[in-house]
């Protein structure tokens, strides 16, 4: 499978954002690309008010979203946000393309450092996974990747590679953590993970949304067994890579950690 990481710096404009999801999208498939993975806040970025803009995923911003999909013929991961409860609103991956069509709502909501999301956001209750050609892939976001079980529960449903779509915070060893944490995730499931997150709107010279995770870069393709196959910096990129979800079997044969887990 060849697929392409998209770290892209998104704003305010709906319409700017999705010329953003076009420009990748046809870098991708250009470079042969089935499957093309944009960050969380793709929609519009965080820093700005997010229930004015939230809609259905049969709304005029997915629905141009998947034009873009079926007009490339590859495979779209965004996200972006649709309408909760009480004014609140859902923070959604969607994911369309030929054959495809399902969505995630971020479960683990971001309640640390001092914020609280779930003041905004609801929060989703079921995994998600699709199936791409032969290949399970799960879908995370964000402050999902700090908790395990959600990743292994995607292996445990079939998922030989899982994707994390962020708009990480920036702080005191924050980018420390998140490269610990992608690359702990992918050996605990023995998956492949996918992680895209929104680049750091400093490297181009955007200045400060406060306190808001506007993104710190860093995108990940991380192999089954931890290793680093793609690491991006800080600033807006495209990187391709082909990756064999063939090999799981093989590292589940020498790693084993799905069939030797034990419940308390």
């Amino acid at each position: 499978m060849r697929l392409a990481v998209a770290q892209i710096i998104t704003g305010a404009d709906l319409a700017a954002n999705l010329e953003l999801i076009r420009e990748y999208g046809m870098r991708a498939k250009a470079a042969g690309a089935e499957l093309v993975v944009f960050p969380e806040a793709v929609m519009r970025a965080f820093g700005n008010s997010l229930a004015d803009i939230a809609e259905p995923l049969d709304g005029p911003w997915a629905t141009a979203v998947r034009s873009i999909a079926r007009e490339l013929h590859i495979t779209v991961v965004a996200g972006m946000f649709t309408p909760g409860e009480g004014g609140r609103v859902r923070n959604t991956l969607l994911v369309t393309g030929p054959g495809i069509e399902t969505s995630y709502d971020k479960i683990h909501l971001f309640d640390a450092f001092g914020f609280a999301e779930s003041d905004s956001v609801d929060a989703g209750t079921s995994l998600v996974t699709f199936n791409l050609n032969g290949t399970v892939i799960g879908l995370a976001t964000c402050y999902d990747v700090r908790f395990p079980a959600l990743f292994t529960a995607n292996a445990r449903a079939g998922a030989q590679v899982n994707i994390v779509c962020a708009s990480w915070g920036a702080g005191e060893g924050k980018a420390e953590q998140w490269d610990l944490l992608v690359r702990a995730r992918a050996v605990d499931s023995t998956t492949f993970v996918v992680a895209c997150g929104q680049g750091d709107p400093a490297s181009i010279g955007l200045p400060s949304a406060g306190a808001a995770p506007t993104g710190i870069g860093h995108s990940a393709v991380v192999s089954p067994l931890g290793s680093p196959l793609v690491a991006l910096g800080a600033g807006p990129e495209l990187a391709v890579v082909d990756i064999d979800p063939a090999v799981i079997t093989d590292v589940r044969g020498k790693l084993p950690v799905l069939a030797n887990a034990r419940t308390f």
